[in-house]
């Protein structure tokens, strides 16, 4: 089958070969050419089934029209949630995205940052690695826009992001606990300096100072982020061997953990909620297919992912301007899902 070139397209849709070249490098509003010939050039396009060199395109305009998308565990249902929305997001734009995991390693994320450079992606989406401020800096001084997701760097505000409000969302579901006269509410967390995590870690410990319920630090089960999967359930089921006694609730603040906890409650023969209230921050299907069904605090994932999309298209459209449409940081709200554990 031959290969369809501009040259076709221009004789089909009726215009010159310079038309449907500037169209087709995204110079054609540049060139002042009409909406009605842009969409004619694009629809031939599309009908013949042209498929541009994104190489040789990228040469020439020095836009590739690939986005990279840099995220901790592509298999994590949050961040597999995340990333079709965003790639779904870049569809409507007319760009392609790539995928990479970091697993929470700095040396790994540096890596992906300086491969996809070398692919000359036209801008960045990022779940940060903690000590990653420096290097965002510099794609940002070379003019690569960058979004950050899910976290944040609260020293580096000029950072962009896009995630929900972490503190409220633990906020609203230890409330929603104490309102239903839970007082003994155990937390299970992972080890790690990020400001998200810390914010929820927060929220938890105000929320019980503000209704004088005492701090218990034995309740307070901190999970090293690198535990095989059998040292981590050891460590839950540590602490919900209390079910009933020392406590009644338990807040999972990842739904990674969440799994976890579910494991472990199988495994001791917890009843829920009679022995033990259990919500988590994050949905997962296996909550929802569990019985009883786990309370959740979900976050907006699709909206998460368009509005970064978004405010990163912004940003390559009005590349080198001081100021965007788009007002960042974006914070959004988290809500609760009442379910039966609670």
């Amino acid at each position: 089958m031959k290969k369809v070139s501009i040259s076709d397209i221009a004789r089909k849709a009726g215009v010159s070969v310079s038309t449907v070249s500037f169209v087709m490098n995204d110079k054609a509003v540049k060139m002042r050419i009409s909406r009605e010939v842009i969409e004619k050039v694009e629809h031939v396009a599309r009908e013949m089934g042209y498929r541009p060199n994104q190489l040789a395109r990228g040469l020439r305009t020095g836009k590739t029209k690939t986005i990279g998308l840099i995220v901790e565990n592509i298999s994590n249902a949050f961040f597999a949630t995340l990333a079709k929305s965003i790639e779904d997001e870049a569809k409507r734009y007319d760009y392609k995205v790539v995928y990479c995991s970091t697993d929470n390693d700095e040396d790994k994320a540096r890596d992906l940052i300086n491969m996809l450079s070398q692919r000359q992606v036209d801008g960045y989406i990022i779940t940060p690695t903690l000590n990653l401020a420096d290097d965002i800096h510099k794609l940002q001084a070379e003019n690569k826009p960058v979004i950050l997701i899910d976290r944040y760097f609260p020293q580096h505000e000029e950072i962009p992001s896009v995630l929900v409000d972490n503190y409220e969302g633990v906020s609203r579901g230890m409330e929603a606990l104490i309102a239903k006269g839970y007082r003994k509410i155990a937390l299970v967390t992972i080890e790690t300096e990020m400001a998200h995590m810390k914010d929820r870690l927060r929220a938890y410990c105000d929320v019980l100072k503000r209704h004088g319920i005492a701090e218990e630090h034995s309740r307070v089960k901190i999970i090293p982020y690198n535990s095989d999967h059998e040292k981590a359930l050891e460590e839950v089921e540590r602490l919900l061997s209390g079910a009933g006694t020392d406590i009644d609730a338990v807040f999972f603040l990842t739904n990674y953990l969440g799994v976890l906890g579910i494991e472990v409650i199988k495994k001791l023969r917890i009843k829920v909620p009679e022995q033990l209230a259990v919500i988590c921050f994050d949905d997962n299907d296996i909550f929802r297919l569990y019985t009883p069904t786990i309370s959740v605090i979900r976050q907006p994932v699709e909206e998460i992912g368009k509005k970064a999309m978004f405010a990163l298209i912004e940003r390559l459209r009005h590349s080198g301007e001081e100021t965007y449409p788009v007002n960042i940081p974006v914070r959004l709200t988290a809500d609760l899902v009442a379910r039966e554990s609670i």
